[in-house]
């Protein structure tokens, strides 16, 4: 640890080579802690041992600050045996002389072989000792003497005397023992053969692993052993953070008082407020800080490291702590610091006694919001609500404070809340409160409590002197205005076969906009999710995107940009944020059949969940779970997250309705049929009461009519069936295909064989593979019921490979091929999925504008071992994604080639099965088996 110290070195060499010829000398090590004063004095006496001096040590310590002769008496005790003598045994050992008849002695013993007297920490030692070593500073000029001090710059000996005595002295010579140069510490760390921080910089700066010591040997050391241990960086509580103890220990009681009051302040660290709160002079301070700078602890007046500074307030007492904290929160307010400085105080105080506090407390919380330090801000708005407020107050704090835990914790955003609506309901909130309330319950879902907090705020503004009439939203501004950057047009307008409804205002931002073959409503959600960067005023706006590109337009890409959102909210930091992308991604995979993937995405996003229930956001991820596990067959994890209790908050919410939805699909399921019917009322009279009836969202009426079939009550099914045909969602295809499939089963055989297969027709272009396959499904059983008992095996030979990939065991366990079944040609099975779509029917679906099958596989069924033979495996990647529903752009994506391959790919599969376009391409495409799909 002597590594940059040459100059040190010699000039104590020095001073013992002129000992040794006959010249005393005295030399004062000055340095601040830790700083390697002790091994310069060690270096010395063990070479003067070596050379054949006596060596006399003493170290001064603080306990022994006030015994007398302490230091002297281990002087005495490193002599040879009586060679000094011992003046506690004379009865007056402060005489003149005794101290002179010790000097004597002291000159007697160089006579015979040179004296090195090294005295450690001088700022120790005790009076009397100290007046015995000044005597022999003066009275030894000539002889074969050295003496040798260190001495703290922290604290040097305040005795005008002492100090001029030395200076005095003709062989009087000075050492600062400073701070290792960053070139020496990279020396030091390559000699430590701590190689993974080891290498100095170029430009000679210090590595930053070892940058935290500043130089400070002793600290440096402590580094380099937390790394031997396997740390990478100093840790609480490690070798580093004990070494800077150590040095403050060292230091005294007044040092240590000036570090505890600094690391009080952390940021807020100045001169004049360590002053104040250290109640001390600006000399004191002045004096301490620059003691703390030089031995690497403090950069001014903050601590260089956070561990150092962490250290130091864990030593303190909590009642001392806490107590400073609220202090250097008052001191702060009064000078004007940043409101953050200032709440950081009162949260480390815990402090909402203050008649200000509040208010900074509430300022700070909107700035570290901007900032992105969100656990901060809540912790901010936390202690504002725990101080004494008034309703108002208090209702504004939990609903800033729920904003914020909805990027973080979503359940806890929702039980924020609880307080600001007992409020509501008691009539307590005023104007100011309802919007931000109502803004935050539509973000949430909670249709209901946001409309009953805008119709008390319009009825607050009615009955101003001059407000606006009943139904206003204020002064001309809808406190909803601005929470959407995207909002959907024609939410308000019934369509034709829908009950006219008002609109409810807070529904209007879950609502999706009209269906058109074109897909330019796709396209607008798209564009807005291009250019929409994730933040507190576009999450919700974005999540609404994504359901409504699931709707109306692409499950597919609307898969793909939850992930996108989901991977930013993880670089955002906002857990929150991701578990609502997550959630909604197992929504899609859901309405794209996918029951694996829909039940293990809603797993994962449910476990993302800080806690697994208590919110209406979790009751809606727990549905959509339902669901995955009762299309599946897996009636037990259906029935163990139904027997779960019921969220507050979840009645009166869109998460409610996904809730009711997914029982009563378990009910239907489990032949539960009035309970069913129950559940999808509920629904219905929801979705009118809010103006979002519209079955591309929850088609409530088709599980309606799904239970009344089952309990014999025909017509009325079929007044529901009707309601839904007349509907304006009614031509989507996904919508057409479900209401096809439940009309059938109201149906005579061949009727329903037709309707059915339309239905599978429909279905084919709505990404929806288990919809399609329990279609396929209901068609086998007309076949059967038709006589054609060949034909429906090879239809459950497909459904069968469909439910099979979508994971829907049951469905694979009902259509399961028999041994005989199984050893059907493939030719067949594709001249069963031809008839599905044109010879059944006697429709082409290329003749409605939708993909169908050609002149020549309507007419003579394709063998799949010859397409299989006729197409590169290129060829089959691209025509099953192309038969699939797939954009050009879409396949190239998915197959990473560009546009022009696919094109081209395309082509030559026309040309080889005589085709002229993409509707065209047959449906045994699908046939060709998953070793070619994408």
């Amino acid at each position: 640890m002597l590594i940059d110290r040459e100059r040190e070195l010699a000039v104590l060499e020095t001073a013992l080579a002129d000992a040794f010829q006959g010249t005393s000398g005295i030399v004062l090590i000055e340095g601040a802690v830790g700083c390697g004063k002790s091994e310069l004095v060690e270096t010395v006496a063990e070479s003067a041992a070596s050379s054949g001096a006596v060596v006399l040590r003493a170290i001064g310590t603080a306990v022994e600050r006030d015994l007398p002769l302490g230091v002297l008496g281990q002087l005495l005790a490193a002599a040879p045996a009586g060679a000094l003598p011992d003046p506690a045994a004379a009865p007056e050992p402060s005489r003149v002389d005794v101290m002179q008849a010790l000097c004597a002695a002291v000159h007697r013993l160089a006579e015979r072989a040179p004296v090195v007297i090294c005295v450690d920490d001088l700022h120790h030692v005790d009076d009397l000792s100290c007046q015995y070593l000044l005597h022999l500073v003066r009275r030894t000029r000539a002889a074969r003497v050295l003496l040798v001090f260190t001495e703290s710059l922290h604290e040097r000996r305040d005795d005008p005397v002492y100090r001029t005595e030395l200076l005095r002295q003709r062989g009087f010579v000075r050492i600062r023992a400073g701070r290792l140069c960053p070139e020496a510490v990279g020396g030091l760390v390559a000699a430590e053969s701590a190689s993974q921080i080891a290498a100095a910089p170029a430009d000679g700066r210090t590595p930053p692993a070892v940058d935290a010591a500043a130089g400070n040997p002793l600290l440096l050391r402590a580094l380099l052993e937390e790394h031997r241990a396997g740390g990478r960086a100093p840790e609480p509580g490690g070798a580093f953070a004990q070494a800077v103890l150590a040095c403050l220990h060292r230091c005294g009681p007044v040092a240590r008082r000036l570090a505890e009051v600094l690391a009080v302040l952390g940021d807020l660290g100045s001169h004049e407020l360590a002053v104040r709160l250290l109640r001390s002079t600006d000399a004191a301070v002045v004096r301490g800080t620059v003691a703390l700078d030089a031995a690497g602890i403090l950069l001014g007046y903050r601590f260089r490291h956070a561990v150092a500074r962490q250290a130091v307030l864990d030593r303190m007492h909590p009642d001392d702590r806490t107590a400073l904290h609220r202090r250097a929160a008052v001191l702060a307010h009064r000078a004007g610091a940043p409101s953050t400085a200032v709440a950081a105080q009162l949260l480390a105080a815990g402090s909402t006694d203050l008649p200000w506090a509040a208010t900074v407390l509430a300022n700070a919380a909107e700035q570290l919001l901007a900032d992105g330090a969100t656990h901060q801000a809540a912790a901010c708005l936390e202690l504002a609500y725990r101080g004494p407020a008034d309703d108002g107050q208090r209702a504004q704090f939990r609903i800033k404070l729920a904003a914020i835990t909805w990027r973080t914790n979503p359940s806890a955003a929702e039980r924020a809340l609880a307080g600001p609506l007992e409020s509501l309901r008691a009539g307590r909130l005023g104007p100011a409160r309802l919007g931000p309330l109502a803004r935050l319950l539509t973000e949430q879902g909670r249709i209901d409590e946001a409309d009953q907090a805008l119709e008390q705020l319009a009825d607050s503004r009615a009955a101003e002197p001059g407000g606006r009439p009943v139904g206003a939203f204020g002064r001309g501004t809808d406190p909803l205005d601005g929470l959407s950057a995207f909002r959907w047009a024609g939410t308000t307008k019934p369509g034709a076969g829908a009950r006219p409804a008002r609109v409810a205002a807070p529904a209007t931002l879950w609502a999706i906009p009209e269906y058109t073959a074109d897909g330019s409503a796709g396209a607008e959600a798209e564009t807005f999710l291009r250019g929409a960067t994730l933040g507190a005023g576009t999450a919700a706006p974005i999540v609404q995107a994504v359901r409504a590109l699931m709707a109306i337009d692409s499950p597919s890409r609307a898969v793909s940009w939850c992930q996108v959102f989901a991977e930013e909210a993880v670089r955002r930091g906002a857990p929150g944020w991701q578990t609502a992308f997550t959630a909604l991604r197992a929504e899609v995979l859901l309405r794209q059949g996918d029951l694996t993937g829909a039940q293990q995405t809603a797993e994962t996003a449910l476990d993302l969940l800080p806690e697994r229930g208590g919110s209406a956001f979790a009751g809606g991820v727990a549905a959509t779970l339902i669901r995955a596990a009762t299309a599946a067959g897996r009636h037990d994890i259906a029935a163990r997250e139904l027997s779960r209790p019921l969220p507050e908050g979840l009645v009166g919410s869109i998460h409610g309705l996904a809730y009711l939805r997914a029982r009563g699909r378990y009910h239907l399921a489990t032949h539960r049929y009035h309970a069913a019917l129950v559940d999808y009322l509920d629904i219905g009279r929801s979705l009118m009461r809010w103006g979002l009836d519209r079955p591309l969202l929850l088609p409530w009426r088709l599980g309606a009519a799904e239970a009344l079939i089952r309990l014999g009550e025909i017509p009325h099914a079929g007044r529901f069936i009707a309601e839904q045909r007349a509907h304006r969602d009614s031509t989507h295809p996904w919508v057409s295909g479900l209401t096809l499939r439940v009309r059938a089963a109201m149906c005579e055989p061949r009727e329903r064989h037709a309707l059915l297969a339309r239905a599978v027709d429909e279905l084919h272009d709505s990404e929806d593979r288990y919809e399609l396959a329990r279609t396929l499904a209901d068609f086998a059983g007309a076949l059967r019921d038709l006589g054609d008992g060949n034909r429906a095996d090879l239809v459950d030979r497909l459904v069968w490979k469909l439910a099979k990939e979508c994971g829907a065991q049951a469905l694979c366990e009902q259509t399961a091929p028999a041994s005989a079944a199984a050893s059907v040609p493939a030719a067949a099975a594709a001249s069963v999925s031809a008839s599905v779509s044109a010879s059944v029917i006697g429709e082409p679906r290329g003749a409605r504008g939708t993909p169908g099958l050609s002149e020549a596989s309507r007419s003579d069924s394709i063998d799949i071992a010859d397409l299989q033979a006729r197409l590169s495996d290129s060829e089959k990647r691209v025509a099953m994604l192309a038969v699939d529903g797939h954009t050009n752009r879409e396949i190239g994506m998915k197959l990473c080639i560009t546009v022009s391959t696919v094109e081209q790919h395309l082509t030559r599969v026309y040309r080889k099965l005589g085709i002229t376009c993409r509707r065209d391409l047959p449906a045994e495409l699908h046939l060709l088996g998953s070793g070619s799909r994408a």
